[in-house]
């Protein structure tokens, strides 16, 4: 299959686009052509790697890794990814949980599909890969996660100091000698743009073997849309009916990867995008010019993104606001909302959310009562709420108990350093800790 890029003609391999992660003219790789399916092409699939299996293998038709694709599916979706049915009086609302992986969030399933990947390709300890990673939470430590001791792997994870929760601030410090963690003293967009920097730099990324593992590498969203596949093909087996899916976005890289399986044939009803108050998104699709600004600090701390880089690959599939409307809509939440949603989601549903989960939860309430009432819809539940404890036990007056793997990971020590959002120190940074 064949690679495009965004911005111009440079057409890559699978393989390739992979370990660039950003194309040569700073553009983001999309499929030139998308393969089709109809729900009978699943009918063998029970499990939801047998589902990546069929789904991924066009992708994978004539990548050095198609001996490999069952043993990297299985490996990457080792943990359930279960819908869970709300006791909902009228119609049908399911929650997509998402949190069972190592980290407890989203970001595990593409992070260690990325990493089965680029170490079967690229895993050579005399001339390591060096994965780039910005993060508003948790896609730097799923990455630090999934590549932690991999030999011929380094991860740098690059994340907004002091704008996260202490909990993920754990999971992004507390690796082993292969991962460089950098608290950047300034938000989101800037870890992204020295991330972005660094990889067009072309001396310093051939001297440290870079790629990217944040959402605008194809490696990260290809896994994602499996989860989508396999969630609507169960529940259009089971009721008839496509299920629409409320997904919480920040760098739209999930949001894109519903998209993405819907536009391949999968059983998905509507679409819609539910942000925080970071409000570029949903003001775009109200009729504002798409104008990235700073981001803006709130309790969905993942979802703080200011310029969301995967709006330039869902422009290019389906063009500007107007053709996007037909396809979606976004609604923003604020703080104020978030916290008054987290009580309600307990009191009606005596179930726990994090912040971002209840800027899903609200857009459904949101929606007219004989749309939310006459259409089956999953709501995406992106990271557990243990992970937010600071925000979330509070507002509930309960104790929300620790998974055990994240337990193992808060108990490890923490190391990193701080930086200035600044290229010269990134790659000073670099140097110190990877030069022989």
């Amino acid at each position: 299959m064949i690679f495009q890029s965004t911005r111009g003609k440079q057409r890559v391999s699978l393989d390739e686009a992979l370990v660039m992660g950003l194309a040569g003219d700073g553009g983001l790789f999309l499929p030139l052509e998308l393969p089709q399916f109809s729900t009978d092409d699943f009918a063998a699939a029970k499990t939801v790697a047998e589902t990546a299996q069929i789904l991924l293998r066009p992708f994978f038709a004539e990548s050095a890794l198609a001996p490999d694709l069952d043993e990297i599916t299985r490996e990457t979706f080792r943990f359930p990814l279960p819908v869970t049915r709300l006791p909902v009086s009228e119609g049908y609302a399911g929650l997509l949980e998402l949190y069972h992986g190592p980290t407890a969030a989203f970001k595990d399933v593409g992070a260690g599909f990325l990493a089965a990947c680029l170490t079967r390709l690229q895993g050579d300890t005399d001339n390591p890969l060096t994965i780039l990673v910005a993060t508003s939470g948790d896609t730097g430590g799923a990455v630090a996660a999934a590549f932690n001791e991999r030999p011929g792997m380094r991860v740098v994870v690059l994340y907004p100091d002091g704008r996260v929760s202490e909990r993920q601030a754990h999971q992004l410090t507390c690796w082993g000698d292969n991962v460089l963690s950098l608290a950047v003293q300034g938000s989101f967009d800037d870890c992204q743009a020295l991330v972005k920097g660094a990889l067009a730099d072309k001396a310093l990324s051939a001297q440290h073997r870079f790629s990217s593992a944040n959402s605008i590498n194809i490696g990260r969203l290809l896994p994602q849309c499996i989860y989508y596949a396999h969630s609507s093909l169960e529940h259009f087996r089971a009721t008839g009916r496509k299920p629409g899916f409320i997904v919480p976005t920040g760098n739209l890289g999930n949001g894109f990867a519903a998209f993405l399986a819907k536009e391949m044939g999968l059983p998905i009803g509507d679409m819609i995008l539910a942000t925080n108050e970071n409000r570029l998104i949903t003001d775009f699709l109200g009729g504002a010019e798409w104008l990235p600004r700073p981001s803006v600090q709130t309790l969905a701390s993942a979802m703080d993104v200011g310029n969301p880089s995967n709006m330039e690959r869902l422009r290019s599939m389906f063009g500007e606001a107007g053709e996007i409307r037909q396809r979606t809509q976004a609604i923003s939440v604020s703080d104020e909302i978030i916290q008054k949603e987290i009580r309600r989601n307990y009191d009606e549903f005596h179930l726990a959310t994090c912040p971002h989960t209840a800027t899903a939860t609200f857009a459904w309430r949101e929606l007219d009562d004989s749309e939310r009432t006459e259409k089956d819809w999953i709501m995406v539940a992106t990271a557990h709420p243990a992970k937010f404890e600071q925000i979330v036990e509070p507002i509930i007056e309960a104790e929300v108990p620790l998974p055990a793997d994240l337990a193992d990971i808060l108990s490890r020590p923490r190391h990193f350093v701080k930086i200035e959002p600044d290229a010269g120190e990134l790659a000073k940074a670099l140097s110190e800790k990877f030069s022989n």
